[in-house]
């Protein structure tokens, strides 16, 4: 079984729903998760917020977080998670905010900086990699990753038969 139908089982089992905010992956992540036959039961839907601009008008990222920590930041990763819950109302939210490359890194935030956040009720979480490959190398990691948090997550409430 594949971690998209895994993650799927469980989130059907549990009668969660899922919805993903996503920049640097460009829609990748959820294009993974609708693969799996069925996916409508658990997945609302994503909104791709490439710019600052629809990171404010449609996730909520507060503008002080952007001019404070920037659109790469634990920070503005936790704001989209949880916005992409408040506006689908979906249980769980799943960002990743980045620097796919090859260009846009600085010594600060190098190309292949990413944040992955998670909002689920009482939790939240942000984790961070740092990827040494390509734009779509880094992209495609990105998403492989936040399907593996996402199924770590998950996995402490997996319902077993």
């Amino acid at each position: 079984m594949t971690l998209e139908a895994q993650i799927g089982e469980t989130l059907r089992a549990r009668g969660w729903q899922l919805a993903v905010a996503e920049s640097c992956t460009g829609g990748l992540l959820g294009y993974r998760l609708t693969t799996v036959a069925g996916s409508s039961a658990y997945f609302l839907g994503g909104v791709i917020a490439y710019a600052n601009a629809v990171k404010l008008a449609l996730l909520g990222v507060r503008p002080e977080t952007l001019e404070r920590w920037g659109a790469v930041s634990p920070q503005t990763a936790l704001e989209m998670a949880v916005g992409v819950c408040r506006l689908t109302g979906a249980t769980l939210g799943v960002s990743l905010t980045g620097l796919a490359g090859p260009g846009g890194g600085t010594p600060l935030k190098p190309v292949g900086l990413v944040y992955i956040g998670l909002a689920a009720p009482g939790e939240r979480r942000v984790w961070r990699h740092l990827w040494s490959g390509d734009r779509t190398a880094n992209q495609a990691a990105s998403a492989q990753a936040a399907l593996e948090h996402l199924a770590a997550f998950l996995g402490r409430f997996a319902i077993h038969a």
